[in-house]
């Protein structure tokens, strides 16, 4: 559990959720002590997942972290916030928080009561001031922050994501003369922030890796999820003709998609560039760092080189933060700059974010107001007990005027029991809608599991001369047994949405052998294995073939080559030898073929119920 002097911090991303926890160092810094990150997958089409994704996400992340009941800082992803950056004549106190508002009123595309929004005055030069206003809708943001407090957290700041770069990029690399980009690189958008000197420039374009993902889907033909698992596997950024034709086929056509899905990006950069030039008033940028889950693809950096013409380097929050000792710096070396929000909230709590808006959700405003009344609250409760003291201390002939403000406290009690009722309808309604969730939670953890299965086997059971052309749960499977089938109905292709694909009546006994007469020798269907049936080619491919299930089961979490066997009454666990698994794997390809088929059943390392 985290102590009350840790820092939690929470970067809700399109498709990235993290968390880290930081503590003050002895010289004002920063130290990290955990970081813990999950990623969820939400197709275009099915966006009203995303929210219990995201509950899920955060439940887990502050398990695994270990923050119960801390409050944590949090910062929303680009594209959910509308950010604009105004100048303003120079006035002072109240007239300049009117101006801000009407400037508000102005440029935010929604009513100001239907959003939460604040604002925060920059440094400039010259005879006008510039300020930076931040808004978000409303109700999606108390969507968002119930995600956070159904895990326990409370809430503190909340940041939007690009703000919080900015200001952990001034935190690491200082203040510099020269003009820096900073391209963060999300799912949805990406962010394009300018800092010089102390000025800050931030705006968004719609173009990221989900643009990249999209675009696979479309050339292949292939659902949005198979794309993304087919970025992440062997995604790379094609750099010229030359450097395709050095690829395997499939590879360089692989490459080139992605590099045309991203050629927007260097004309939006200069768009925007030449936009803070002439309206902004700043500089050509000198170098560029990027940032951003989106930048793991493969020579996304050597692409930006090219187009933009400068210097590009990856963006790292932790320069001058220190890594405690539980720390996995492995990790953290690979992800460094995804975590630039992470920093750029903890700033916040040392005074050390020199951009710090707080959009306040709705029921965190009303908790701070009532917070901030109660000393006074407290006050006038104990000049009323006082007043009942002084009245039941007088004179008897004055206990009736002390009934009759009893009377009337009680009467004020009774007025306020009709405020009851609609907090308990709305707690009931509460419970009805966490129902729901939880179905939605439990029918995504069934789907993100086959599809993390399916993303692992994909990585590891991969050789250019083997290829994956089914791939099937097994009920009950026991080596040796010949029989075993396919976990799946034969009409699954047809099933209407929400009916399972799964056979759960696939098994060797029938539960009953006639109504009311349990069968002894039923076993209870479980998923325990998988086949897979795929063709190699070329020289060797038979041998290639125990190779990769070698590769797929060492230090897999879902596959593995070890069974368990019953032995007289124990039962002993062994490893299978290389033909145990074969189901079907051809010496040689016939003639008029120009491959050969291999069937195997691979054990599972946790077993799936079947329902």
């Amino acid at each position: 559990m985290a102590d009350s002097q840790s820092i939690v911090t929470l970067n809700i991303g399109s498709q990235t959720v993290s968390m880290g926890l930081f503590a003050r160092s002895k010289d004002g810094g920063l130290i990290l002590k955990k970081f813990e990150t999950t990623t969820i997958l939400v197709d275009p089409s099915a966006e009203m997942t995303r929210l219990p994704q995201v509950r899920l996400a955060v439940s887990e992340l502050a398990a695994r972290v270990g923050a119960s009941k801390e409050q944590v800082d949090y910062a929303i992803s680009g594209q959910s916030v509308f950010t604009r950056f105004v100048k303003l004549p120079m006035l002072d106190g109240d007239d300049l928080e009117q101006l801000v508002t009407f400037e508000a009123q102005q440029h935010v595309p929604f009513p100001l009561d239907e959003v939460v929004w604040d604002w925060q005055l920059l440094e400039s030069s010259g005879v006008e001031r510039e300020v930076v206003i931040v808004a978000i809708k409303g109700d999606a943001l108390d969507e968002l922050n119930d995600c956070v407090r159904s895990s326990g957290l409370s809430t503190g700041a909340v940041d939007s994501s690009p703000m919080a770069l900015a200001n952990a990029f001034k935190y690491n690399y200082g203040e510099s003369d020269d003009t820096t980009l900073l391209i963060d690189v999300g799912a949805k958008t990406s962010n394009l922030i300018y800092l010089e000197g102390k000025r800050v420039f931030i705006r968004s374009i719609a173009i990221g890796g989900g643009t990249v993902t999209g675009a696979i889907a479309k050339e292949y033909g292939v659902t949005y999820n198979e794309a993304e698992s087919q970025k992440l596997a062997n995604g790379l950024v094609a750099l010229d003709t030359r450097h395709t034709s050095e690829m395997d086929e499939l590879t360089g056509a692989l490459s080139a998609c992605i590099r045309t899905s991203l050629n927007r990006m260097p004309s939006q950069i200069a768009q925007t560039t030449n936009f803070y030039r002439s309206q902004q008033g700043g500089g050509a940028p000198a170098r560029v760092y990027i940032a951003g889950g989106g930048s793991n693809l493969k020579h996304i950096g050597d692409f930006f080189v090219e187009k933009l013409r400068l210097p590009v380097e990856f963006f790292n929050p932790l320069a001058k933060v220190a890594i405690g000792p539980s720390v996995n710096v492995e990790q953290v070396s690979t992800q460094a700059h995804q975590m630039g929000e992470l920093v750029g909230l903890a700033l916040r709590s040392i005074d050390k974010a020199p951009i710090a808006v707080d959009l306040v959700p709705t029921v965190v405003g009303v908790e701070r107001d009532e917070k901030r009344r109660r000393p006074f609250l407290i006050g006038a409760a104990a000049v009323t007990l006082a007043a009942f003291g002084v009245l039941y201390a007088s004179a008897s002939s004055k206990a009736s005027a002390a009934k009759e403000m009893s009377e009337t406290v009680e009467a004020r009690v009774k007025s306020l029991e009709k405020f009851s009722r609609p907090i308990e309808s709305a707690l009931k309604s509460e419970a009805k809608t966490n129902e729901v969730v939880e179905q939605y939670v439990a029918a995504h953890d069934g789907q993100r599991l086959w599809l993390e299965m399916l993303s692992d086997a994909t990585v590891r059971f991969a050789d250019s001369h083997v290829w994956i052309t089914d791939f099937s749960p097994v009920a009950n499977y026991a080596p040796g047994n010949e029989l075993v089938k396919p976990a799946i109905k034969n009409d699954f292709a047809v099933h209407v949405y929400g009916a399972s694909g799964l056979d759960s009546q696939k098994v060797d006994q029938p539960e009953f052998l006639s109504p009311g007469r349990p069968n002894p020798d039923y076993v209870a269907p479980v998923v325990n294995a998988v086949q897979i049936k795929g063709l190699w080619r070329g020289q060797g491919g038979a041998s290639r073939v125990n190779d990769l299930v070698r590769k797929l089961t060492a230090d897999s979490k879902f596959f593995t080559l070890e069974v368990e066997e019953v032995s007289g009454k124990k039962t002993v666990t062994r490893q299978l030898k290389d033909g145990e698994y074969i189901v079907e794997n051809a010496s040689g390809i016939t003639s008029g073929n120009h491959a050969a088929p291999f069937t195997l059943i691979i054990p599972l390392k946790k077993t799936i119920q079947l329902k």
